[in-house]
């Protein structure tokens, strides 16, 4: 995994994880990367300072990072039961309902299912307002 500081065309400063450096480019050309502030989704690389220390330093460096990462699964897991719980499943029908709530014609309520990337893409085209989100696979942990 690599993390990249990213930024916005209204200058919003995030940062990202991906594998690598190519499936970043993949996805900021598809426009799949939003800003969390406010959901821009032309996103570039912002400038970084190189990390460079001594081993004991990377050491450290290391296990922070892997404890940031196992605390941002943990968080994700909880996004995902809260919205499991609190959110109406559509499953393959996301796009469809999710424009019918856009455009009235169906109850305004809180969905999640799933939509391919061309499907994600035509929505965010259409201005309907959805986001997507990692979805961490459930453990029983």
């Amino acid at each position: 995994m690599i993390s990249f500081n990213l930024i916005c065309k209204k200058d919003h400063e995030f940062e990202g994880w991906f594998q690598n450096s190519a499936d970043f480019d993949k996805q900021a050309k598809k426009h799949l990367i939003e800003c969390p502030i406010c959901g821009d989704a032309h996103i570039e690389k912002s400038l970084m300072a190189p990390s460079v220390g001594t081993k004991g330093e990377v050491r450290s460096t290391r296990v922070e990072k892997a404890e940031q990462a196992k605390q941002l699964r943990k968080m994700l897991g909880e996004v995902r039961d809260y919205v499991e719980t609190n959110f109406d499943d559509v499953g393959d029908q996301f796009p469809d309902e999710a424009r019918k709530i856009y455009f009235g014609e169906s109850e305004e309520r809180p969905i999640f299912g799933n939509a391919s990337e061309e499907e994600a893409r035509d929505l965010a085209e259409e201005g309907v307002p959805v986001g997507r989100l990692p979805w961490p696979k459930q453990t029983d942990s």
